[in-house]
């Protein structure tokens, strides 16, 4: 039972030995290790609160980065929009001064037309008084004695002149 029971001169040197030690570790070990780890624990601290600031920061930074890029879509879609109304409003105002100058041509082209005709038919005009000058000069010139010889001869010297 020796080995279970220790000696009493053995448990007197052990606790004298504890005490030693635990006397030199508390004089010159425990402020050391302690302000090391109070040292330690103040850099993690700092270390997770700076995190924590560049965290929020990068959620801010974010942020701003997505409302930039909602403000430039937003640009862009109104200059989109500012460039299709110019298109459009220049589109319709080529179509309006092309129909202008159609209708300009055709108003043109209907008084050319007229002045043709009326130039036709006061050619014509001048064509069939000249005819029945001619045709009557003819007549009168003979000496005829019916009505069925003078309708006769009308109709020969007809067939006989140029109609152009």
């Amino acid at each position: 039972m020796e080995l279970v029971k220790p000696a009493i001169g053995l448990v007197f040197w052990m606790v004298i030995t504890f005490g030693a030690l635990f006397f030199i570790l508390a004089k010159f070990a425990w402020k050391p290790i302690l302000g090391m780890l109070n040292e330690r624990e103040k850099t993690i601290a700092d270390s997770l609160e700076q995190a924590n600031k560049a965290r929020a920061e990068m959620a801010a930074l974010t942020s701003k980065n997505q409302d930039l890029l909602n403000q430039a879509k937003e640009e862009r879609n109104a200059i989109l929009h500012e460039a299709k109304e110019a298109a459009d409003k220049l589109k319709n105002e080529m179509l309006a001064k092309a129909q202008q100058e159609v209708e300009a041509k055709i108003q043109t082209a209907f008084r050319e037309i007229e002045i043709q005709k009326k130039a036709a038919i006061t050619e014509v005009k001048n064509s069939v008084g000249l005819l029945a000058l001619d045709i009557a000069e003819k007549v009168i010139r003979k000496d005829l004695k019916g009505n069925a010889e003078q309708l006769e001869y009308v109709n020969k010297l007809a067939k006989e002149s140029n109609l152009n």
